[in-house]
Formats: structure tokens, sequence, C-alpha cells
């Protein structure tokens, strides 16, 4: 590795260990005036504006482009910065007025889809009072880089925590997420006293965008399935130097973490699981088919083989388009804001524990964060190709091979997850399961609706894993 071509050097390192205490420091000093987010907004605006001008040189502008420049084709990590021109912006409230809306549903619940009137009213609220620059002040307020893996741009938030011994820990989002999702957790996992926990709770976090999403590249080769984004995240945990770390992942982030497990690298101590693969194989088809249940299961398998045969059978038509036609699929939320906020607001709110109203869990503000993130990147297409490529049941025990990890696997079961894995299905899908958990409240986007809840998970869950060994990075450049 040349010295000369990397940015992320150990001056900018010790940028990360300075200021990262100056931030905690905000963040102790804010907590008696305001919320979790403003708490982090102002502890990260040192930190960016720092790296900023560390590296001015490594500026990137939002969105990045369509083709990976060859330039950037190396093993740097560049800061990076969005800003998106405004004229999107306008195009986009532009769009929003101009839509053309269906007839309303003929029944009196979600059985269609999404209701006529609630829709209006959120896209009303997008085009006339919503403001992207806050959302995006809060991204900018962060520390974000880019750094080029086989080929793709790989744009993550990377948050040490002042703890000397914090555990590095990489969060995977899913769809419709994005790594929006961990804003919330960022400060409860890096500064855990902060939010009454420990300190020998701390962990250092990295926040990537699966390729094709967010304000990562989109790939331009095939290839890209959950095994090759877990081989791409090992080799961004190695480059930032850490040499032992562990992962979580819920939706694509869990399919993405059991790949990770499967090929078990070196340094990667065990995996968090919100979304595991436990359906036994021998209940994988008539669950698929819906046809009853065989007699024999206990109460919690009896109700996640009913919710999985309900959720294939009537409410996953989202996942069949994309696995099946994502280019088809792709246009549509190329060019409509208002289909892509239907498209991905039913699903946040049908996973998320929030009787049908994510905003009164999540926030509207946050819940349209992600979907004018989705729309001003335009990765409707090419986020649904990870789907394509991945074309597989990710709740099949058998179909992600989870008989062949081997690294310790821990499982935190939220009661409005898509269904509710059963211990003993988790138990003979991951021999290595250490840590089983349910607890009484979340749903899909865990991180996002319970961010304490979900801190004192993945506390409770890595504990084990810590001592004796330091985790800290490397200095040297190699």
């Amino acid at each position: 590795m040349n010295p000369e071509r990397i940015p992320y050097t150990a001056k900018l390192l010790a940028t990360h260990e300075d200021v990262s205490s100056r931030a905690r420091r905000n963040i102790l000093a804010a907590s008696a005036v305001g919320g979790t987010f403003l708490l982090l907004l102002l502890a990260a605006a040192s930190y960016a504006q720092t790296v900023r001008t560390v590296e001015a040189q490594a500026f990137v502008t939002s969105p990045l482009p369509e083709k990976q420049s060859t330039a950037t084709q190396d093993d740097s990590i560049r800061a990076f910065h969005i800003k998106v021109p405004e004229e999107q912006l306008v195009d986009l409230r532009k769009r929003i007025a101009a839509t053309r809306w269906p007839d309303k549903e003929t029944v009196n619940d979600e059985s269609q889809g999404v209701r006529l009137a609630d829709m209006q009213e959120l896209v009303r609220y997008w085009g006339t009072d919503y403001d992207w620059r806050k959302g995006e002040a809060k991204l900018n307020a962060l520390p974000e880089f880019v750094t080029t893996i086989d080929g793709v741009d790989i744009q993550f938030i990377h948050l040490p925590s002042r703890e000397p011994n914090a555990l590095p820990l990489i969060l995977t989002h899913g769809w419709p997420g994005s790594p929006l999702e961990f804003l919330k957790v960022i400060g409860p996992l890096t500064d855990p006293v902060a939010y009454g926990g420990r300190a020998q709770d701390a962990f250092d976090i990295v926040i990537p965008a699966i390729p094709g999403y967010g304000f990562s590249g989109k790939p331009t080769d095939l290839g890209w399935n959950p095994d090759r984004v877990a081989r791409a995240w090992d080799v961004l945990m190695k480059r930032l130097g850490y040499t032992r770390y562990v992962s979580q992942g819920g939706d694509h982030g869990s399919v993405i973490s059991d790949a990770l497990a499967r090929q078990a690298p070196p340094g990667l101590l065990g995996i968090h699981l919100t979304m595991p693969a436990t359906i036994p194989e021998n209940l994988v088809k008539g669950i698929n088919s819906g046809d009853p249940a065989p007699t024999g299961l206990t109460a919690q398998e009896l109700r996640a083989y009913n919710t999985l045969s309900t959720f294939f059978g009537r409410n996953a038509a989202y996942g069949a388009m994309m696995v099946t036609r994502p280019q088809t699929i792709g246009y549509d939320l190329a060019d409509s804001p208002s289909g892509l906020a239907a498209f991905t607001y039913e699903k946040i709110a049908e996973w998320s524990d929030s009787d049908g109203h994510p905003d009164r869990v999540i926030g509207r503000d946050e819940i349209l964060d992600d979907i004018t993130l989705y729309w001003l990147t335009n990765t409707g297409a090419s986020s649904s190709r990870f789907y394509w490529e991945n074309n597989n049941n990710n709740f099949s025990a058998a179909a992600q091979k989870t008989n062949q990890i081997k690294v310790p696997v821990a499982i935190t079961v939220f009661p409005h997850e898509i269904y509710r894995a059963p211990e003993s299905w988790s138990r003979q899908a991951y021999p290595s399961l250490y840590y089983f958990h349910e607890v009484t409240k979340g749903g899909h986007f865990a991180a996002w609706e319970q961010p304490q809840l979900f801190a004192e998970e993945l506390r409770a869950a890595f504990r084990s894993l810590r001592h004796p060994i330091t985790f800290r990075r490397t200095r040297r450049i190699e």
C-alpha cells in the first residue's frame, strides 16, 4: 500500500481521535437541551469540518456519477460532502405538484395498498413543507467518506468512539431503508455512558451504503450479490485499519451479515441479526404455497409459519417484481416521485411497529429523508437489482446456508418484524447461536424505530466477544 496514494493517513487518524473527543464533550454539554439527533449534530459538526479542512481536495459532491471514474480505482479513502443542486429540488417539487392520482381504493383498509388519502397527505407535505436541506445537514455533520472497492465507490459514515477499547461494528441497512436508519443509534453506540450504558460497551461505528443504494456507486457489472458485498465490507473494515470487528444487519443487512459469517474472514468476531433465516427446509415449500401448517408445531412455530405464509401469499409482490424485473419497476421509480413514495412508504408502514402510522414512531421528516435520498440519487432501479442479484429466499435456513456459519451468532427478535423467528428454529438454523432475545417493541426497522433498545441489544449481544482483546485501529500505513 503506497502511503502517497492514501489521504486517510495518520494525520486523519489523529483528527479522528482529537475531534471525536471534542465531539463527545459537545454531546454531553448539549444533552440537557436537545434530542438525540440534535446532540449528534452538534457533536459531529466540528468533526466533519475538520475532516474537510484536512482533506479538502477529496470533496465529493452528490450525486455520484453513474459510472465510476478510473481515477478513483485505488484504495484511497476520500472525505465526502453532499450538496444536491437546487435545481434537482425544484424539479422534485414540480413533479410532486403534477402528480396524477389514481381513483380511491374500494376497501376500508390497506389490503389494496396505501390509502389514497394517506398518500395525498404525505405527498402534499413532501412538496410544500418538507426541507431536504435539513436532512442533508444531518449527514454532512457526520464524518462521511468514500472509497473504491472492487471497482465500485462505497460511501460510508465512520465515527470512532472516544473510549479506548471500543469494538468496531459495521452496520448494514436494507430496503426500503438506507444508512439513515442508523443515525439515531450512533450516539448510544459510540458514547454509551451518555445514554445510560457503560464505557466498556462502546463501539466504533462504520455505516456503508450498499452498492446501488444512497451515495454509493451503481454497479455496472453483474455479480454484486450478498457474498460480494460481504467481501467488500471486510475489505472496508481492514482498509480502515480494523483487525477485529463485528457485523450487524436487518433485511439485506441480515443476508449480507450471514454471507460474511459464512466466509468467516480473519478478524470477524461475530454477527447480530434482526431478520435471521430460520425456516426449516421441510417447511419452505408449504409456506410458499400457502398450505395449512403441519401438525406438531409449537405455538411460536405455528405463528411464524402462518405469518410467513401470509407474507408470501399477500404481501411479497414488491419483492417478486424486483427479483424478476428490476429494470421495469425502475422506470416508474425514476420518473414519479409519488410512485416511489407509495412503493416504499407502504412497506415502512406495514413493517414498522406503528399500527400503520410510522410517522408517529420514526417521524414524517425522517421517512421523507429516506424517500428523498432514493429520489435524488435515482437508485430505484439499482437498489432493485440487488434483489435480482440475490434471487433467494432470505428467510430459509437452507437457502442462506446458515449451517455453514461457524462464527458466533446473536439474534434479537423484534415483535413487528416480518416474522418472529422462533428460538427453536433459530437454534436449529444457526449451530453457533450464543445469544437469543425477544424484546417487547419495535419492528423491521429496529434501529430507526427503537434506537435506545436496539443499542442496548447490541451491547448485550456482543459483550462476551469483547475481552480480553484490544480492538483499536492500527496506526501504521502499509
